[in-house]
């Protein structure tokens, strides 16, 4: 615990206004969407707004000298439980470092701070004909230093990559609060350890990262959303591999079965065609002459794999209410029950129908209703599944079909998270994706980095 010492060497190094320590407002930084009570975390016993790398450096040393652990925490939207505390401490929240502070357009590179939204990024770069690809599905109020913590990625991830793909430099302060740069201003680097690598994905663990520069690609000049309905979800995934192996590449494609669609149209009324049982959303870009020869491609595909339905968009709007739609399963899925999970399992592609079919069939048989989307394009596969928390045996046949997910996932070849990261709730799992010995290095790396193990402690492994 924070002793009333410490609290007043944070006032020193902080305006006042910037340290919290009443319970109320502990308590509400305590949690993220994970949201599982049984998660074993604990009331942090501080959150510091920090403003600058100045002031991150100042609580970093004074965290260090006393062993005090620290929580870094962007918009809190992590799913598995990565910034909340577990052994009291200080949730450095980073709301207040949110500029973006050069866009060029010469070397298609943004520098920003980690507290920088990722709509808002997209935005901006957008306006002088620059692309920022990463979409997660949250990315209104996700924020890029929680982007490169978890490696999100998003449905455009199976065309341009994910958040790893763009991050060409960092600064980031280590456990002892010194600074150190992790890449360079340029978009090719064989200049020693890409040490940037062990930094994105970490969840916090390693180090803090105050600032990134990311590399930009042009923007497409125009894009259209397919939307294909089919009456089997077999026929979907085949739809898929077949659209592939043609050799198109589409932005996205993604996929919500027969119960997403059905909860999404309650909650948002978008004009889904409900009686279906699985439907994908393809996304296509490039330049404007190249749109229609690639829709009339696909919609072949789809038609030759017994597409029921197959619907485009023809203007923007049109666009966006589709994407609205499907970005809405989370929140759909919350008016189902009290508490809604979900996750992030992902197989080789070969193995997808069986990955989405044994799901259903996990949560059918302990009589869990799962809404099931995805980037079925990367092969990731999102269930959620809205439960109550306090309905103990509910709670337990959850548990257990969470495991049996990861399981099965395995057992085709996947692992047990693409884009959501471990954090606390995948951490008695991790094992079965991850060697042995690939794990015990893993932790001479995080005690090499972190040695008085201060940076987001007991998370992942």
């Amino acid at each position: 615990m924070l002793t009333n010492n410490l609290i007043k060497e944070l006032n020193k190094a902080l305006p006042k206004e910037n340290v919290l320590s009443d319970i109320e407002e502990r308590y509400v930084y305590s949690v993220d969407a994970s949201n599982d009570p049984y998660i074993k975390s604990t009331l942090p016993d501080a959150i510091v707004f920090v403003e600058n790398i100045e002031q991150v450096q100042k609580v970093v040393k004074i965290a260090n000298e006393q062993m005090t652990p620290i929580i870094c925490r962007g918009a809190g939207t992590n799913t598995v439980g990565a910034c909340v505390s577990t052994h009291g401490g200080i949730i450095l929240n980073f709301s207040k470092m949110n500029k973006i502070l050069e866009i060029n357009p010469e070397n298609m590179t943004a520098k920003v701070q980690p507290g920088v939204v990722v709509g808002d990024l997209q935005q901006a770069v957008e306006k002088v004909g620059l692309f920022y690809p990463p979409d997660p599905s949250n990315l209104k109020v996700s924020t890029i230093g929680g982007s490169i913590a978890q490696n999100s990625a998003g449905a455009r991830c199976f065309k341009y990559g994910s958040t790893k793909d763009y991050i060409i430099d960092m600064l980031v302060v280590m456990a002892n609060g010194e600074l150190i740069r992790t890449g360079s201003n340029t978009i090719k680097n064989a200049t020693g350890y890409n040490l940037g690598s062990l930094f994105i994905g970490s969840e916090g663990t390693l180090g803090i990262v105050v600032e990134a520069t990311i590399k930009l690609i042009p923007k497409p000049e125009e894009t259209q959303v397919i939307m294909a309905y089919f009456n089997t979800v077999e026929e979907s995934i085949q739809a898929v591999n077949k659209i592939i192996e043609k050799q198109v590449f589409p932005a996205t494609i993604d996929f919500m079965d027969k119960n997403s669609i059905q909860t999404i149209e309650n909650f948002n009324p978008s004009g889904l065609l409900c009686d279906k049982e699985a439907a994908l959303i393809i996304e296509i870009d490039g330049y404007k002459s190249s749109i229609t020869p690639q829709r009339e491609t696909i919609c072949s595909i789809l038609r030759e794999n017994n597409a029921a339905n197959i619907q485009y968009s023809t203007t923007k709007e049109e666009s966006d209410k589709l994407w609205s739609a499907r970005r809405s399963s989370m929140a759909a899925c919350t008016m189902l029950r009290p508490n809604i999970t979900t996750d992030d399992v992902i197989v080789p592609r070969e193995n997808l129908a069986k990955l989405v079919k044994g799901i259903q069939d996990i949560c059918k048989r302990h009589n869990l209703l799962v809404c099931l989307v995805g980037h079925v394009g990367d092969g990731s596969v999102h269930p959620q599944i809205p439960i109550d928390y306090n309905d103990k045996n509910e709670y337990k046949h959850y548990k257990i079909a969470k495991s049996e997910i990861y399981q099965l996932t395995v057992r085709l070849g996947g692992i047990i998270s693409g884009e959501h990261g471990i954090g606390l709730e995948k951490k008695p799992h991790i094992s079965k994706v991850v060697d042995g010995g690939a794990l015990d290095y893993m932790r001479l790396i995080k005690k090499t980095f972190d040695p008085k193990n201060i940076l987001n402690p007991y998370k992942i492994f």
